[in-house]
């Protein structure tokens, strides 16, 4: 497809670049989403310089973009919390400021929330978001210069591709690239002696709806063990600690490693044999590393919101209809075999 360049109204006084800046806060699958729309305006705008606000929390993702210029990290949600505190309003006030440094040519709104919007307000520069019609929260699309209609029946990725496309004037192609560069792998996981082959199981997810059987994830454990795999069970929360615990309680030489960064959970991914996750950021973190991932689905769309892009990575289950045990198991042989 040929580039296209964008080139609408220079701000006053020099400035070599265009100018692009995104606004896509949280969650972490969210942010994960939006990597291939990052990775598209930097094919097809080569020379622009593309900026990112982002809750802290999930600063470190968007910061492996290779085409990232600027992350801007946004506290909101510890602000929030702490509204009397002077500390806060000296942070918030910092963030306006640094958002406020300089024009953009450009500011894209793929979140799509009231939030957002309102986030995009204090930059300087034409803001583009989801029509009403399209938009998570229809009453986003009336803080925007321009608004842009997107098909709410595409998966995310496609949502926010189509999005900086329309934007910029170009058409997304075929190809999928979240650009995430991470350097180095982990190769012997947390609290074992010595390198083995390891599957990472993210057993965390942000609502119960989404969560597996206890009693499933122990019989895929003593599965894999059977297979001579090692089981690897990262977490988040306490709560997510005890579940982890309980599922590896019970199986000899499963792994409950301490709690990890994102960037060292990314690394962990890309050492495994491969990664078996719910619905949850973590699991698209690592299906955008392009590791072999199995995502199990159980209060959720995989249709909307699932492994996307990458040949290695199959979604299983559906709305209410989380996989079996044996749907796993021979999945995960299937990859086996592929590999």
């Amino acid at each position: 497809m040929k580039t296209r360049r964008y080139s609408s109204p220079r701000p006053e006084g020099p400035s070599p670049l265009p100018r692009i800046l995104f606004v896509k806060t949280s969650s972490l699958g969210d942010i994960v989403h939006n990597c291939p729309a990052v990775s598209d305006v930097a094919r097809h705008v080569p020379d622009a310089a593309i900026d990112w606000v982002v809750e802290d929390a999930f600063a470190q993702v968007a910061a492996l973009h290779a085409s990232v210029r600027r992350v801007i990290p946004l506290a909101l949600r510890r602000w929030r919390g702490a509204l009397l505190s002077a500390a806060s309003w000296t942070e918030a006030a910092a963030f306006r400021d640094a958002l406020r440094s300089e024009r953009y040519d450009a500011i894209i709104d793929s979140q799509g929330l009231l939030k957002s919007a309102l986030v995009a307000v204090l930059a300087s520069g034409r803001r583009h978001g989801f029509d009403g019609a399209s938009a998570r929260e229809p009453l986003a699309a009336r803080f925007y210069h321009a608004v842009h209609s997107v098909p709410a029946h595409l998966h995310a990725v496609e949502r926010n591709r189509r999005l900086a496309g329309a934007v910029l004037g170009y058409e997304p192609d075929r190809r999928c690239d979240y650009g995430l560069r991470v350097q180095g792998a982990i190769a012997v996981p947390p609290g074992t002696d010595a390198a083995s082959s390891y599957v990472l199981l993210l057993t965390m997810t942000s609502r119960d709806d989404k969560l597996w059987a206890e009693e499933r994830w122990r019989a895929l454990v003593a599965w894999l063990q059977g297979q001579g795999v090692h089981c690897v069970l990262p977490w988040g929360t306490q709560e997510e600690r005890r579940r982890c615990a309980r599922i590896a309680t019970a199986i000899p030489g499963a792994t409950v490693p301490q709690r990890m960064a994102l960037a060292d959970l990314a690394r962990l991914a890309r050492g495994a044999q491969c990664v078996i996750g719910l619905d949850t950021g973590l699991t698209q973190l690592a299906a955008a590393l392009d590791v072999p991932v199995l995502g199990l689905y159980c209060g959720s769309n995989p249709a909307l919101t699932g492994l996307h892009g990458n040949a290695r990575a199959q979604n299983l289950g559906a709305l209410g209809r989380p996989p079996d045990v044996a749907d796993v198991q021979a999945a995960f042989s299937g990859l086996a075999g592929r590999r």
